[in-house]
């Protein structure tokens, strides 16, 4: 995935070009990530002893090129999930280097895992917005938030209701991370036509037709194919 600013400049492949990169569960070296213990212990107080990898990402965070697009929206991540129960599913972010708030670094409204998902779109924002980067429609902007400096190795775990986003890289440098959310071979599909989740689900469908050149892929099969068994028995997903 490309920053909208780069995106519309002339294209250098290197890692001032590349924001993200997803579903590596393909790739062994990086998927031992998502097979650590030291992640693991914690994941399965969520998820219970039968674990999928249903998402992942290598996040790098370029220099921001002043039109403030490495900022990420306030948002969900259960938003972009066609499965449930949101109880059944945890993300890990690890800090691959120190992250504060000038270089961007995770910002969350405690408490928020407990409230409903939410309706999302993409902010109106002068710079522009990147591809897949919702945000919650009406956010309250004089709710509490906590930034989270971290170190490098730090780690994070977070529910899928719990509202977060991140700031602007404001230094020279690159804000990395990596990160994998886990849900229970036991969670279950869920039919997101006539919810908020549609605008999302459109999305992904639209990106697969002009990607792969297929037609209409139920959202739920394009789940399976990004997934991946980590520990146990593979059932629902």
């Amino acid at each position: 995935m490309r920053d909208i600013t780069v995106a519309r400049s002339e294209f250098v492949p290197d890692q001032k070009a590349i924001s993200k990169i997803q579903d590596f569960i393909f790739d062994e070296e990086l998927f031992r990530y998502c097979t650590l213990p030291q992640i693991l212990k914690y994941v399965e107080c969520f998820t219970g002893p039968d674990i999928m990898a249903v998402h992942t990402m290598l996040i790098n965070k370029p220099p921001d090129g002043g039109k403030k697009t490495s900022r990420h929206p306030l948002h969900q991540d259960l938003h972009y999930f066609p499965f449930r129960p949101a109880d059944r599913i945890v993300a890990s972010w690890t800090a691959m280097e120190k992250v504060d708030r000038r270089n961007g670094c995770l910002v969350v409204v405690p408490g928020s895992h407990k409230g409903c998902l939410k309706e999302h779109k993409y902010p109106e924002w002068e710079g522009g917005v990147n591809k897949m980067y919702h945000g919650i429609c009406d956010y309250d902007e004089s709710i509490p938030r906590v930034h989270l400096a971290m170190e490098k190795g730090d780690t994070v775990f977070f529910h899928p209701l719990i509202i977060h986003g991140s700031g602007r890289n404001k230094t020279e440098g690159f804000r990395k991370a990596i990160s994998c959310h886990y849900a229970s071979c036991n969670c279950h599909y869920v039919d997101v036509k006539g919810t908020t989740q549609e605008i999302i689900e459109k999305e992904v469908q639209e990106i697969a037709r002009k990607k792969y050149n297929v037609d209409t892929v139920p959202l739920k099969d394009i789940w399976k194919f990004r997934s991946r068994l980590v520990k146990g028995n593979r059932r629902n997903l």
